[in-house]
């Protein structure tokens, strides 16, 4: 299986729905993050757009949320998030366990995704996933397997202040198993908004760990 040509092509797709601006509509909007869907094209559920600005540039935004050894730190629908293989410096396929959520109602799964970062004209970054097989690691009865269509993230300066950035994610989940489409598109809003809101808290934790740091450093050097 050629897992570069489908990160690349995942990441085209993702970049697609950045630019497409018809026929979303605002289901959520809170906290100054702002949830769209519309039907997705590649399966019988939703795409869905989440929003906002991080006080963060860019270039570090991007890179805090492609490192996967920061998702676990922030990502709090995760019980486990693992590295099977590291295609190269931009690409690499993982194992992502999620937690129940809905009040249970909604148990825990597994998915084998494939992630990217692409750097597009413009500064804009991409971080792409997509859901792949992957030898050894075959559904089993622990976890529902479920399956990431192209999802991602998009990440370019905010105009007025290119020292922030705006964030957009793209999330297109098919849970599988037996679960209604129902109880999925009632929790899907409220989550995605809290998912934001911790990857933003993350980066600003992430931030402030590396100030200190550097002035930690730098007072060390100053007492030798």
């Amino acid at each position: 299986m050629d897992y570069k040509a489908i990160a690349q092509q995942t990441a085209q797709e993702v970049f697609s729905y950045y630019q497409d601006i018809s026929g979303w509509k605002v289901i959520k909007s809170s906290k100054k993050v702002t949830v769209s869907n519309k039907p997705s094209k590649v399966f019988p559920g939703n795409l869905y757009r989440i929003e906002g600005i991080i006080p963060e540039s860019t270039a570090k935004l991007s890179d805090f949320l492609y490192q996967p050894e920061n998702r676990v730190t922030w990502d709090k629908s995760l019980k486990g998030y693992n590295v099977l293989h590291k295609i190269d410096s931009d690409t690499f396929i993982c194992r992502i366990i999620t937690q129940s959520f809905a009040m249970g109602s909604i148990s825990s799964r597994d998915f084998i995704d494939l992630v990217y970062m692409k750097h597009y004209e413009g500064n804009v970054d991409i971080i792409s996933s997509n859901s792949v097989d992957f030898p050894g690691y075959s559904p089993t009865s622990n976890y529902i397997r479920g399956y990431n269509h192209s999802c991602g993230y998009v990440c370019t300066p905010l105009k007025e202040n290119p020292a922030h950035s705006k964030l957009v994610m793209f999330v297109q989940t098919e849970m599988k198993g037996k679960l209604p489409s129902s109880i999925v598109e009632k929790s899907m809003p409220s989550n995605l908004v809290s998912f934001f809101l911790n990857a933003k808290d993350g980066v600003m934790a992430h931030k402030i760990t590396s100030i200190c740091g550097r002035h930690n450093g730098h007072s060390s050097r100053q007492k030798k």
